[in-house]
């Protein structure tokens, strides 16, 4: 039945489909009488009469106790096929309307006192028969109309847990992720560490102390702010490039003149947000296979700019590039490969990732990264499109 936000007595009745019947069938059967009387009654001047005043009432009264076989009947034949339904229902009507014209027919001249008036029973059946089937199209048009709320009431509960569940799918699926995301930054820190430790090792062992504590200072900093970093939420470029300064200061005393750092950032770009130390193992990378390896050193440059409302960036050294050192970077070291796994746990398919060399040398990386999506824009996306 339809939801109603009346008070529990109307509620009650809503859900009592015996109480809506029979109120539906006194008040159908005596609307009746109303009718009969206006229409019959008064149109023949017989109000006067209180024979055929009463006879309107009793033939009401009448018919709803010989309506009322023709409900266990629908209820019987309700998932027959059409026809059998049909020849069945019709089958009762009739019977119905014939016993409630017999009656009508012999009350009406007992109590008017009118006389031979069975001729006329062919015209009393037919307006029974006409009566009966208004009721039964009436009844079954209020069942089929129940059937139609209660499976509109099941759809929309089916609908709500349905939705219910994608919402927690949904919300599991983000909390994988985020769990998935701080693993893969976390991961950074003692991979950084570790090799920034080797170097003040290094350092240490070679008594150069004063680049050795310089270094140390700088690495504090650099972990101070990683570890305040939230590893889930993004940043925006150019917090992302304050970072890897703090962590190239710490490289810079390392290499001194060897190290040479160029940056081109757009001023556009600069607000795009990113994953927090995304261009960190990168650069990293490019230290230990372009400069560190050279005696001269060499330079790393950092290109930005925003397209098409995505970051595109390009990080480029001048070391002996892909090719010549023999390395599949795409999947080798720790570095480069949490990037691709972060990139793709943020973005899934929607950013780009290209590693190659360039074609002056060196190697060359590429990546475009779109526009930042939140966690609500995820789980509406999965509730719509499902």
């Amino acid at each position: 039945m339809v939801e109603t936000n009346l008070n529990p007595v109307l509620k009650r009745f809503y859900a009592n489909t015996n109480a809506q019947f029979w109120v539906l069938q006194l008040v159908g059967w005596f609307g009746l009488s109303l009718i009969s009387f206006f229409s019959l009654t008064l149109w023949y001047d017989q109000q006067t009469d209180a024979g055929y005043i009463a006879h309107t009432l009793l033939q009401s009264a009448m018919g709803i106790p010989l309506s009322w076989p023709l409900r266990p009947l629908s209820h019987y034949i309700w998932n027959m096929p059409f026809w059998r339904r049909f020849i069945y229902l019709f089958t009762g009507v009739v019977a119905c309307a014939a016993v409630w014209a017999a009656l009508r027919l012999s009350t009406f001249m007992y109590m008017t006192g009118e006389q031979n008036l069975w001729p006329d029973f062919g015209g009393w059946l037919f307006g029974s028969i006409l009566i009966f089937v208004s009721w039964s199209a009436f009844y079954h048009g209020i069942k089929y109309y129940q059937l139609l709320q209660s499976e509109h009431s099941t759809l929309l509960t089916v609908a709500a847990a349905n939705r219910e569940e994608q919402l927690k799918r949904a919300q599991a699926e983000t909390f994988a992720q985020e769990a998935q995301l701080k693993m893969l930054r976390y991961q950074l820190n003692p991979h950084f560490l570790f090799n920034t430790l080797n170097a003040i090792s290094s350092l240490v062992e070679g008594k150069e102390t004063p680049r050795a504590n310089r270094m140390i200072v700088q690495l504090s900093n650099f972990l101070r702010h990683s570890l305040a970093s939230d590893p889930i939420k993004r940043v925006t470029l150019k917090e992302e490039l304050d970072a890897l300064n703090l962590y190239l200061s710490i490289e810079q005393a390392r290499f001194g003149d060897r190290l040479e750092l160029y940056f081109d950032i757009t001023s556009d770009a600069e607000m795009i947000k990113v994953p927090s130390l995304i261009l960190q193992p990168l650069v990293e990378n490019a230290i230990k296979y372009a400069i560190a390896p050279i005696e001269e050193g060499g330079k790393i440059s950092v290109h930005a700019i925003k397209e098409d409302e995505h970051l595109v960036l390009r990080l480029t050294d001048t070391g002996p590039g892909i090719k010549a050192t023999k390395k599949d970077i795409p999947t080798h070291g720790v570095g480069l490969q949490n990037t691709i796994n972060r990139l793709q746990t943020f973005y899934g398919d929607a950013y780009e990732f290209s590693i190659d060399d360039g074609v002056e040398g060196g190697t060359v990386i590429h990546m475009k990264i779109p526009p930042e999506k939140t966690t609500a824009t995820v789980v509406s996306e999965v509730l719509v499109g499902g």
